[in-house]
């Protein structure tokens, strides 16, 4: 895997054979990848390179499971264009229009000493930062507040209330940094096996490999949702759960088609047994909890394998599992903004604020290895009948990506044309929508959906 100052120079083909390789795959399964497509997103880093190599992990993780049950390895096929543009929003409205994705008062601002950005999409995260900087909800008068504070001790009184910021640092800061050490000290997917228990055989359709597989999906924005819209997207049986009242504004259409989504208050001993009923008839369970959390619900890891004997259980959080920040919230734009990401790309364009990725990269990618991981863990259910524990962090994606700086320049990916589109119009809950073209097919399997995306909470809580 690259070091921190690796400076790998990217292709497809040797990204695709890292991720393979962190999820413990066989490396001549890869010789079964065709990319087709041309062209980058524009980025300090290989952005492109990175979502065309995540989407082939989780088709050589689809490719391996066919294998499993049918007994033939399929070829994987991934659209380099298309996967860079699902990295970003697949969805194009028709007649009508997403919400904002960011609330007024998110953004970066200018400190006292550097920059710092605050995340508010949450009502709770936008009432703690208001309250730290005790003014209103007008962004020139927090923007004013901001200046006022060194950035390092503005984010540690906001996280200390239970809100979200990021102070800008460098790679170099990140890496002598207590956390950057550790997070980068960990492995980008960690493994481990869980209870035995028989193979999991629903009858099998090659068209839809998962077809059978029934899926918990107890994850929020963003990346966890896109790796069960995946799974759904190969014919599992997705039940997302969310709490009374949540909701996430324009990410909803995008990350919701294939599922069904109920609502479960897990904080109320009724919600935590329905939630403990379906578990145990679940296969995989995909989580986005910090680390603890659903330990003080009592919901501990050894509960859960415990109520499902051979569940493959995949979790993610933001900055890591070991570390000073293990249990820190955070979200992919926070992430790259404390792991050097925003600021080398400040650095790079000569800019005079920081510059993100193009696209949230880091939850994507994030959420196409949790789906890896799911699927590969029902390998090894099928041909080790036993259930496995996996786990990463946008904290450690971001630490990947960051090792693969952008080769040569390429033609710009820019926004979807028609073309992109498939011809087919979707019926969503907010009105009709085209839906990207997909970028992955394993064989004769293309990823797509017979329920169209819908609003949360529309389903029961049931299988």
């Amino acid at each position: 895997m690259p070091s921190f100052e690796s400076g790998n120079a990217a292709t497809p083909d040797r990204m695709i054979a890292e991720l393979w390789c962190a999820l413990g795959g066989a490396p001549e399964l890869t010789e079964k990848v065709q990319v087709t497509g041309e062209g980058a997103l524009p980025s300090v880093f290989a952005v492109s390179d990175f979502a065309t190599a995540a989407v082939a992990a989780a088709g050589l993780a689809l490719a391996e499971w066919t294998a499993a049950r049918s007994g033939t390895a399929s070829d994987v096929r991934v659209d380099r264009r298309l996967a860079s543009q699902w990295f970003s929003f697949s969805i194009a409205p028709q007649g009508w229009e997403l919400p904002p994705v960011w609330d007024p008062i998110a953004g970066d601002y200018a400190s006292a000493d550097g920059w710092i950005r605050l995340h508010t999409n949450a009502p709770h995260h936008r009432a703690v930062a208001l309250k730290v900087l005790a003014t209103n909800a007008e962004r020139d008068a927090v923007a004013a507040r901001v200046a006022a504070w060194r950035a390092d001790d503005l984010e540690a009184a906001i996280v200390a209330e239970g809100g979200c910021a990021a102070a800008m640092r460098s790679r170099r800061d990140w890496a002598d940094h207590p956390q950057g050490r550790a997070v980068l000290a960990e492995p980008l997917m960690r493994m481990e096996w869980g209870t035995a228990a028989p193979p999991i055989a629903p009858e099998f359709d090659p068209a839809r490999p998962l077809a059978g597989v029934r899926v918990l999906d107890l994850t929020r924005v963003l990346a966890g949702p896109v790796a069960t819209r995946l799974l759904a997207g190969f014919g599992a049986d997705v039940l997302r759960i969310d709490p009374p009242g949540w909701d996430e504004g324009a990410v909803i259409p995008e990350v919701t088609p294939g599922k069904r989504c109920a609502r479960l208050d897990l904080k109320a001993p009724c919600g935590r047994d329905r939630f403990k009923a379906l578990l145990a008839e679940a296969d995989v369970l995909v989580h986005g909890y910090r680390p603890d959390a659903l330990e003080a619900l009592g919901l501990g890891a050894s509960v859960r394998a415990s109520l499902r004997s051979g569940l493959i259980d995949v979790s993610l959080d933001a900055y890591g599992w070991t570390g000073p920040w293990a249990k820190r919230r955070g979200f992919d734009s926070l992430v790259q903004m404390s792991c050097g990401i925003a600021e080398a790309g400040m650095r790079q364009a000569g800019a005079d604020r920081p510059v993100p990725l193009p696209v949230q990269a880091l939850d994507h990618g994030a959420g196409y290895l949790m789906a890896s991981a799911a699927v590969r863990g029902l390998t090894l259910r099928h041909t080790r009948a036993a259930g496995s524990r996996w786990r990463t962090s946008l904290a450690r994606v971001g630490g990947f990506l960051a090792g693969w700086p952008q080769g040569e320049a390429a033609a710009e990916i820019g926004k979807p044309e028609t073309a992109d589109y498939a011809d087919a119009i979707e019926p969503t809950g907010w009105g009709p929508a085209l839906r990207l073209r997909p970028p992955l097919s394993i064989g004769d399997a293309a990823m797509g959906w017979t329920r169209p995306a819908g609003r949360l909470g529309t389903a029961l809580a049931e299988w």
